[in-house]
């Protein structure tokens, strides 16, 4: 067996692995941001390594910086882990040509995989069912156009080298469709270096399956069941179970084949899944992707298997047969996660960094905690939100919701807003309960009352009510000023909302008050995406101004009154940090 790995990653995931190879008697390394330094993971880790500064694309996505580390700790194989550079065909080959073991599939699968529109052609070979769509990538507004016409609308916009549920973009008519184009592909762009897009008819409410499968390279390929995921948010996961809930026999037989099939024919290596879109009603699924690696759900097929995923990818990577086939596979009882991220869902799921001062996790039977973080540990806004998952196991599914609700109320963060309270909530639901919930439901149905948010997560007034505002203060120079947030959504964001077929992070508007001074500042550590207004041109009160993204979420920065934009400080692609000055405003009563 390999002997020594370098863990490419970081959070809850690095630690993941580096437990396994601990237990496997394998010395781990770990890298780390100087963001990062002195994390959980680089704490368990034999030894870890700087690889760049705090930004993702100056470290953990350092192709360059992470083959040194390798080189420098003198280890045989690489684990990419998930997200970041895990499903990078370029990084998988840099891997080999150092002389490394990649674990995981070789780099001309993940090429093959990662391009959804040659995964989609893959799909049709091996008669998996696809969407109606368009045949490869579509070049322009037209082109769309036309597509959508012909398969009927809506249509989803999605990005062609895209995953975790990035760049994708619904479009109900030909008004929406130039916006999702737009949209999807500099989201793509952003997140994957690629913006090209492809559409497919759009499935309304659908559930989200998928089936995790395990393959050699002596051609055996085995199913671990199936999962559903149909709880998300902006196409982002937050509660996953296994088994998928209310399948017919025959829906989870072919679902499972359909899997096996396709791994079969794209000669697939180590841990992946196959995501389906399923139509209960009509009793038909159709592929969605294929992601090349480990996924964040792993652990509830796990449970219901007791099959080590992270030991079956070290143990595939280093040649040996699975120990297992699909007879011996013995899928029991259901298991449940909810993803604990640093978000805040009764102010649209906004993203939020900080310093955990106190985090006790939950400690019953049949709970686990995969956690990347400890208390006095902080949250960065540099990387995604998710900083923890909570897992549930039951011999029945009622039993295993009752266990992950029981946990959930037990978890104690304090230091940022979580997603905690409000999965817990979602558990109570009762579509959710009797398993009739889609992928739409909790921006349809679910979403958070802001006056019955947690009053642990509250800003509340003297009455106990959430307020209009929020008042928060920033740096200005040597002393602080307040900073007033609307909480009100505009025009702009509802159109938004309606157009990508789910919530959006709403608009948010910032008033320095400071001798009447409508200074516009960054709410957060970001990055600017786009520019949508220059110096010296007039808008609207609500307006936007320029789109910022931090955490894996946009936020549109809004002209707070109405007016002549004056000092526009900043430019697209350049990171800001929490209280950087972007505008001015100058108000048209001042200038009439």
């Amino acid at each position: 067996m390999i002997g020594s790995i370098l863990v490419a990653n970081r959070g809850e995931i690095a630690v993941r692995i580096i437990r396994t190879c601990r237990l496997l008697g394998i010395r781990a390394a770990a890298v780390h941001s100087d963001f990062d330094e002195g994390a959980l993971w680089t704490r368990l880790a034999d030894e870890s390594l700087r690889i760049g500064p705090a930004p993702v694309a100056q470290s953990y996505l350092d192709i360059a910086a992470i083959i040194d580390a390798a080189r420098t700790a003198g280890v045989e194989a690489v684990h990419p882990g998930y997200g970041l550079l895990s499903e990078n065909a370029e990084f998988a080959r840099a891997v080999e040509e150092a002389g490394l073991v990649f674990v995981g599939p070789r780099p001309e699968t993940i090429a093959l995989m990662g391009d959804k529109t040659a995964a989609r052609a893959a799909a049709i070979e091996s008669q998996v069912p696809v969407l109606p769509g368009s045949d490869g990538v579509v070049a322009d507004f037209s082109e769309a156009m036309h597509v959508a016409e012909r398969i009927g609308w809506p249509v989803a916009v999605k990005a062609s080298f895209g995953g975790g549920g990035r760049g994708i973009r619904r479009a109900g008519d030909e008004s929406e469709l130039e916006e999702a184009l737009a949209s999807a592909g500099r989201e793509a762009t952003a997140a994957f270096g690629r913006g090209e897009v492809f559409l497919e008819r759009y499935v309304d409410r659908p559930r989200h399956v998928e089936v995790q499968v395990l393959a050699d390279h002596h051609g055996n390929v085995v199913h671990l069941g199936d999962r559903d995921c149909s709880v998300q948010r902006r196409h982002q996961k937050l509660l996953e179970e296994a088994p998928a809930p209310a399948l017919g026999d025959e829906m989870r037989d072919a679902l499972a084949k359909a899997a096996i099939d396709l791994s079969h024919k794209v000669e697939y290596r180590g841990a992946g899944t196959v995501e389906f879109l399923v139509d209960p009603q009509r009793e038909e699924f159709f592929f969605l992707e294929m992601n090349t690696r480990l996924q964040v759900e792993h652990g509830v097929s796990e449970l219901v298997t007791g099959i080590d995923l992270v030991e079956q990818q070290i143990r595939v990577a280093s040649g040996e047969p699975l120990a297992f086939r699909q007879g011996d596979i013995d899928l029991r009882g259901s298991a449940i996660q909810a993803r604990i991220a640093a978000e805040d869902p009764w102010d649209q799921f906004r993203p939020s960094s900080g310093r955990l001062s106190d985090l006790r996790l939950p400690s019953a039977p049949w709970v686990r905690c995969d956690f990347g973080f400890e208390r006095g540990d902080a949250v960065a806004p540099h990387y995604d939100s998710m900083f923890g998952k909570v897992l549930a196991y039951g011999l029945t599914r009622a039993a295993a919701l009752a266990r992950l609700g029981q946990a959930l109320e037990e978890l104690r963060v304090v230091g940022v807003p979580t997603t905690a309270p409000y999965l817990r909530s979602v558990l109570r639901e009762p579509d959710f309960a009797a398993a009739r919930h889609h992928t739409g439901s909790l921006e349809r149905d679910w979403q958070p009352d802001p006056e019955h948010r947690p009053t642990s997560q509250a800003d509340t007034g003297s009455d106990g009510e959430a307020p209009q505002v929020r008042q928060v203060s920033l740096p200005w120079g040597a002393q602080s000023v307040a900073v007033t947030i609307p909480l009100e959504r505009s025009s702009t964001a509802r159109r938004l909302s309606k157009m990508t077929g789910g919530t959006r992070e709403r608009d948010v508007a910032l008033a320095v008050e400071k001798d009447g001074d409508s200074t516009v500042r960054a709410p957060m550590d970001a990055v600017v995406v786009s520019l949508r207004a220059a110096t010296g041109a007039e808008v609207a009160k609500g307006d936007t101004v320029l789109l910022l993204e931090a955490m894996k979420m946009e936020m549109e920065i809004c002209a707070p009154v109405a007016g002549t934009v004056q000092s526009l400080a900043v430019d697209a692609g350049q990171s800001v940090q929490s209280g950087t000055v972007l505008f001015a405003m100058e108000p048209a009563n001042a200038t009439s």
